[in-house]
C-alpha cells in the first residue's frame, strides 16, 4: 500500500507547531501549511505523472478545469512532522495518484458496482434518446399537433355557425309570431325544431370525426410515449438507488475511529439530502487518510490551482476555507473531539467601536458605520446597528433599518425613526432614486478608466453567503465604476451600484468577467487583510417630510 506521508523538503525545525487545529471555515494558513502548499505547487508545475488542463497553458486546447487542492500537516507514529496532500474530485479522470491521497470511496475502480450501474443508466439514456429521435415518432407528434390545430379551428367555426343559425331561427320565430296564425305558427315552430336538431347532429358529427381522427394518431404516439415513460421511470428508480448506495459507501471516520455515512451525517441538516459531490473535497479526504493511518492532524489549508470557474471566484494559488454546504456537516463529525482554533464568527468584532451620528432630526438619522460592524443582528452575534440604536433610542418606532452595508464595509447609513419615514425612504431605494457612491481600493492595476459591469448574481447554495455569477438564475446586477488613482500596484475607484444585490461590488470587482481584481482585504473573494477596503462614501436622498434633497459625504479611512 502506498504511503502518502511526505517529509518537508525544507527545514521546519525553527517553526513552532500550532497548539490547536485549524478552524476549517475561516482561517489564515499556518506557515507549515504555506510551505507544504508551495511544495505541492512546485510538483504541479514540474510533474509528468498525469495530463490535466488547469487553464494555465494557453497552448492546450482541451477542456479547462481548475482544481482545489489541500494539504494536511500531520505527525506520524514516529513523532515526525510531515504532510499529506489531496485534490478535490477526480483528476485526469482518475482517483489514483502518486502525490494525492485516495478518496473516501473510489467509485471509479474497474468493474465496480457504480460503473456497472452507470453504464446501465447510460444505456437507458441512449434508448430514450433513440425513441425520442425516431423519425416516425417525430412525424406523429408533428401530425398530431397539426391535426389538433385544424380540429380546434374547425370546431370553433362550426360552433360559431351553430350560434349564428340559432340567432337566425330566433329572429324568424319573432317575425312568425306576429305574422302567422296559430296553426301555421305551430307547423313553423316544428320546422325550426327540426332545423335545430339537424344542426346539433351535424356539429356532434364534426366533433366525433375529429375525436376519431385524433384518437387514431394518439394511439400510435402512445406506443412510443409509453416506452419512453417506462424507461424514464426505470432510470429515476435506478438513479435514486445508486445515489443511496453511494451515500452509504462514503463512511467518514473521526479521531475516535467512529464511522458515519453521508445519509447519517446529513440527516439533521435542513435539506437532509447530501449535495452532489459531498465527500469528494480535499479536506475530508485528508482527514480520512490521517485517521486510517494513525496520523495526528496538526494544521490544514486548501488552495486553488488554475483558471477560475465561470460562476465562482477562485484565484490561482489563493487559499480558501472549506465550503459550508458540502463540507461543514462532514467535517463537524470528522473533527469532533479535536481542539480547534476559536470560530471567529462567534466573536463580536464591533466591541469597542462606536456609531458616528452625522445628522439627526425627528424622522431620520444618518450615521457612519465602522468596518466589521453588523447592520442587523446575525445568527451568532446580536450586536449591530439595529440593536445599538434600539438601546440608545428606546422611543424609536418602526423597522429602523432602511438599507444595509456588509459587516466588513464601512460608510453611510440612513436610518428611519418612525414607520412613515421608513416607508418613504424604503420606497426611494426600491425605485432606485437614492444616489450611492462607494470608494474601493483594488489589489492590482485597472487599465481602463471607467465602465459598467452587468453580471447577474445568486447565492451559492453550497457555500453561503458567497454569491455566484449566474446568467440562468441570477438577479440583474449593475455597477458603474471610475478610476480615481493608481498607486503601488493598487487602484482606487468609485463604485456606483445601480442595483443593490448582496456582495454586488465585491463580486463585480473580483470576478473574471468584471474587473478581475478583488478589493483589498476581501476575505471571501480576494485575500484576507486588516479590513475590507470598501467604503460607502456618498449618500443622497429626499427627506420624507421636508421633501428636500439631502446629501452626505464621508471620506474613506484608507
Amino acid at each position: 500500500m502506498q504511503n502518502y506521508f511526505q517529509k518537508f523538503s525544507t527545514s521546519i525545525n525553527e517553526i513552532e507547531l500550532p497548539t490547536k487545529f485549524t478552524f476549517p471555515f475561516y482561517y489564515e494558513p499556518h506557515l507549515l501549511c504555506k510551505i507544504a502548499a508551495k511544495e505541492v505547487q512546485e510538483y504541479l508545475i514540474t510533474q509528468t505523472d498525469f495530463e490535466h488542463n488547469f487553464g494555465l497553458d494557453l497552448t492546450k486546447k482541451s477542456l479547462v478545469i481548475g482544481k482545489m487542492f489541500g494539504v494536511l500537516v500531520v505527525k506520524n507514529q514516529q513523532n515526525e512532522v510531515g504532510y499529506i496532500a489531496a485534490v478535490s474530485g477526480k483528476l485526469a479522470e482518475t482517483n489514483v495518484h502518486k502525490k494525492f491521497v485516495p478518496p473516501v470511496f473510489d467509485m471509479l475502480i474497474k468493474d465496480s458496482y457504480f460503473l456497472k450501474e452507470e453504464e446501465t443508466l447510460n444505456n437507458i439514456n441512449i434508448a430514450i434518446e433513440k425513441l425520442e429521435s425516431n423519425s416516425e415518432y417525430i412525424h406523429l407528434l408533428s401530425l398530431l399537433k397539426k391535426e389538433k390545430k385544424k380540429a380546434a379551428i374547425d370546431i370553433k367555426e362550426k360552433k360559431e355557425a351553430l350560434k349564428t343559425a340559432k340567432k337566425n331561427r330566433d329572429n324568424r320565430r319573432k317575425i312568425a309570431q306576429s305574422e302567422l296564425k296559430l296553426e301555421a305558427y305551430a307547423a313553423f315552430e316544428e320546422q325550426l325544431s327540426i332545423e335545430s336538431l339537424e344542426a346539433k347532429y351535424f356539429f356532434n358529427n364534426v366533433q366525433r370525426f375529429w375525436e376519431y381522427t385524433l384518437t387514431a394518431i394518439k394511439e400510435k404516439v402512445t406506443v412510443f410515449s409509453n416506452q419512453i415513460e417506462a424507461l424514464k421511470k426505470e432510470r429515476k428508480l435506478k438513479s435514486a438507488a445508486l445515489q443511496q448506495y453511494l451515500f452509504e459507501q462514503y463512511q467518514f471516520l473521526n479521531s475516535a475511529k467512529e464511522k458515519k455515512n453521508l445519509t447519517e451525517i446529513f440527516a439533521n441538516t435542513t435539506d437532509q439530502n447530501p449535495p452532489a459531490g459531498s465527500g469528494e473535497c480535499a479536506a475530508p479526504k485528508l482527514l480520512q487518510y490521517a485517521f486510517l493511518h494513525n496520523l495526528k492532524p496538526i494544521a490544514m489549508a486548501e488552495f486553488w490551482w488554475g483558471q477560475s470557474p465561470n460562476k465562482e471566484i477562485r484565484k490561482h494559488k489563493q487559499f480558501y476555507p472549506a465550503c459550508q454546504g458540502k463540507c461543514k456537516p462532514i467535517l463537524s463529525h470528522m473533527l469532533s473531539g479535536i481542539e480547534m482554533d476559536t470560530n471567529p464568527m462567534l466573536q463580536n468584532p464591533a466591541i469597542g467601536k462606536e456609531l458616528e451620528v452625522l445628522f439627526e432630526d425627528d424622522d431620520l438619522m444618518v450615521i457612519h458605520k465602522p468596518a466589521e460592524f453588523l447592520s442587523v443582528p446575525g445568527i451568532h452575534i446580536q450586536d449591530s446597528v439595529y440593536t445599538r440604536i434600539k438601546q440608545q433610542y428606546p422611543t424609536v418606532t418602526g423597522p429602523i433599518i432602511v438599507h444595509r452595508l456588509d459587516m466588513s464595509t464601512s460608510g453611510l447609513l440612513v436610518l428611519a425613526k418612525n414607520k412613515k419615514a421608513h416607508q418613504h425612504l424604503q420606497n426611494q431605494f426600491i425605485q432606485r432614486t437614492v444616489s450611492k457612491k462607494y470608494v474601493a481600493l483594488l489589489d492590482g492595476n485597472i487599465e481602463e478608466n471607467s465602465g459598467i459591469i452587468q453580471l447577474p448574481l445568486r447565492v451559492d447554495l453550497d457555500d453561503r453567503p458567497r454569491q455566484l455569477v449566474c446568467f440562468e438564475h441570477g438577479k440583474i446586477a449593475e455597477t458603474k465604476w471610475k478610476v480615481i488613482e493608481r498607486k503601488n500596484n493598487t487602484t482606487r475607484i468609485d463604485l456606483c451600484p445601480i442595483t443593490g444585490r448582496t456582495h454586488q461590488l465585491r463580486v463585480h470587482t473580483s470576478h473574471q468577467l468584471g474587473l478581475n481584481t478583488p478589493i483589498i482585504g476581501d476575505d471571501l473573494y480576494g485575500k484576507k487583510g486588516d479590513r475590507l477596503h470598501l467604503h460607502a462614501a456618498f449618500l443622497e436622498f429626499i427627506h420624507p417630510t421636508t421633501k428636500k434633497k439631502m446629501s452626505f459625504h464621508k471620506k474613506a479611512e484608507f
